[in-house]
């Protein structure tokens, strides 16, 4: 080696050690620390009307069939989009001339959230599951809104250089919410129950109004946040387009306009609700299997998803953005889907298997690292489709919404197949979902779909 070459491969590693130091630096930045507790926020309510839920169900009296429709109190995070204009174009009295418009809105949302899941926590699967059913609505409902509000202002906050790590950020915190409400909320179910000696009514309803309490996390972060200055800005220009109720429909038909008349924006949205819907045919019933199918206890599930879960959704979450920076959206898009599809196969392994703290195990880190892959390489996606700054709030809603109807209506069969095959052949053919999804990326992919969207921005992206 010469000496030029060693001059020019040491100048080359200090820009390598330079780019990654700066690439971490961006995660320490006030405004992305506040996205990153927003996250926590959003993915906090998510399970408290999914997954948790279903475990509650589970060991109560309803029967099967009626445990898989519950997979439909999730319509409010489908229909999102429907109300995203009013967000954009209304403000909340009081609330918003006070912290502003994305914070006023944020604020009331959370206040709305955590009143809902003390409603749904008060109620009793065995009297009445229509009251826990609306209960699980509402908490739906407040969820999805800050949601919508949350996406608002991670993009009119953040800087090009910073939304590359705010969604890292953002997804990871996102995983750690859900997790307080799986894992964490069965815990404390048992602590009270088990503990403290509470009925199992009384357990789950303390359990709930717990988790109402982590709201204040999102709460104190609303507070201390700042208001985007294009949010600001913009309220101004919005407030001159006339009553509220003409600016809605203005923010409403500019944003769906725009997007419909893309090139194939019907299969683009086709592909958007359905990527997703073979890892969320499963996931109505993980916890009825594991609890009632299987036999393992509430404490069992909790503890393997809180320590070995969390370490494979953390360790997922890097690789998956790793995927993402190393290989084309397309490639990582088919990487994706096939990784969620081949880790339906491991619930039937564990069918098989019998009851096995191991395979139980393995099952939960095959699923979580899985699902954290997926999770970001989808978000990316989804985010690359939001490229008009005028309509990115709206429109995200609607392909985030779009994105959930897997998991809320074509899922809410998943009880019925498994009283039907039973449980081996339910997670066998679960597979056979991922095929619609593959035909359409095919098709996307045949027409040059990616080769129109932007590269990511970010700092990661500065020495590829």
């Amino acid at each position: 080696m010469t000496a030029s070459e060693t001059v020019a491969k040491a100048a080359d590693g200090a820009a390598g050690r330079t780019g990654w130091r700066a690439a971490a630096a961006v995660y320490l930045r006030r405004d992305v620390f506040i996205v990153l507790f927003l996250g926590f926020a959003a993915g906090l309510p998510l399970a408290l009307s999914g997954s948790t839920l279903l475990v509650w169900m589970a060991e109560s009296s309803v029967d099967l069939k009626t445990i898989g429709l519950f997979a439909l109190v999730g319509t409010p995070y489908t229909i999102k989009f429907l109300w995203a204009p009013v967000v954009d174009a209304v403000d909340i009295p009081v609330l918003s001339p006070w912290l502003g418009r994305r914070r006023g809105w944020l604020l009331f949302s959370q206040i709305l959230l955590m009143a809902a899941i003390v409603f749904l926590g008060l109620q009793n699967p065995d009297v009445s599951p229509f009251m826990i059913a609306l209960g699980a609505v509402l908490v739906a409902t407040a969820s999805a809104t800050q949601d919508t509000v949350i996406d608002a202002y991670r993009v009119e906050k953040l800087q090009p250089s910073e939304q590359a790590a705010g969604m890292g950020a953002y997804v990871a915190a996102y995983r750690i919410g859900m997790l307080v409400s799986t894992a964490g909320a069965l815990l404390i179910v048992s602590f009270f129950e088990k503990v403290q000696g509470f009925d199992k009514a009384t357990a789950w309803s303390l359990g709930y109004c717990v988790m109402a309490a982590f709201v204040l996390v999102g709460m104190a972060t609303t507070l201390v946040a700042r208001e985007p200055e294009r949010s600001a800005e913009a309220a101004a220009t919005v407030h001159a387009q006339g009553n509220p109720i003409a600016r809605v429909a203005k923010a409403a038909a500019g944003a769906f306009s725009e997007f419909l008349t893309r090139d194939m924006a019907v299969v683009v949205l086709a592909f958007v609700v359905l990527f997703k819907f073979c890892d969320a045919f499963v996931g109505a019933m993980t916890g009825p299997f594991v609890i009632r199918g299987m036999g393992y206890s509430r404490e069992e599930y909790a503890a393997i998803v809180k320590g070995l879960g969390l370490a494979a959704t953390l360790t997922g979450g890097f690789a998956g953005g790793f995927i993402a920076r190393g290989l084309d959206l397309r490639t990582s898009l088919w990487l994706a889907g096939i990784l969620q599809m081949a880790s339906n196969l491991v619930f039937a392994l564990q069918a098989q298997a019998g009851v096995s703290y191991a395979m139980l195990a393995f099952v939960i880190v095959v699923e979580n690292f899985t699902g954290a892959i997926g999770t970001v390489i989808f978000v990316a996606y989804l985010s690359s489709l939001c490229n008009s700054p005028l309509h990115t709030a709206t429109q995200y809603a609607l392909l985030a919404a779009l994105a959930a109807v897997g998991r809320t209506y074509l899922s809410a069969p998943a009880g019925l197949l498994v009283e039907q095959t039973g449980w081996f052949w339910f997670f066998v053919l679960s597979c056979l979902t991922a095929l619609p999804s593959f035909v359409l990326l095919w098709w996307l992919q045949a027409r040059g779909h990616f080769d129109s969207l932007a590269r990511p921005t970010g700092p990661l992206a500065a020495d590829d």
